[in-house]
C-alpha cells in the first residue's frame, strides 16, 4: 500500500481543490511546507498532529499541546509511527521546524 497523507487517509477533503475546500477551508495540514517529507509526507500530511489549526474531525484543532492527547488516540497518527519505525520523526523534531 502506498503511503498515504492525513487528508487521503481521512478522506477529510480539504486539501486544496479538495471537495470540501471551498466549503469548509483548507487544512493547515496541507499547505504547511516547513514540514514537507517528514516521515514521507507531502507538506504537513504525516506530521498533522504538530500543526496548530488542523481540521480533524469537523472541529479545529489547537496548539500541539491542546491537541496531542487526542491525536494519540487516532488511527492514522499511529499508522505512521508503525509505518515508520524506529525512522519516525519525533514531535520535538517536527516542533523546531516550525518555529
Amino acid at each position: 500500500m502506498a503511503i498515504q497523507n492525513c487528508w487521503e487517509y481521512k478522506n477529510c477533503g480539504r486539501e486544496p481543490n479538495g471537495a470540501k475546500a471551498l466549503q469548509l477551508g483548507v487544512c493547515p495540514a496541507s499547505t504547511e511546507t516547513r514540514t514537507n517529507g517528514i516521515n514521507h509526507g507531502k507538506n504537513g500530511g504525516r506530521a498533522c498532529w504538530a500543526i496548530t489549526g488542523t481540521l480533524c474531525g469537523g472541529i479545529v484543532q489547537g496548539s500541539f499541546a491542546s491537541k496531542l492527547g487526542n491525536c494519540m488516540k487516532c488511527e492514522f497518527y499511529q499508522m505512521v509511527g508503525m509505518e515508520e519505525g524506529a525512522g519516525h520523526e519525533s514531535a520535538r523534531d517536527i516542533l523546531s521546524k516550525l518555529k
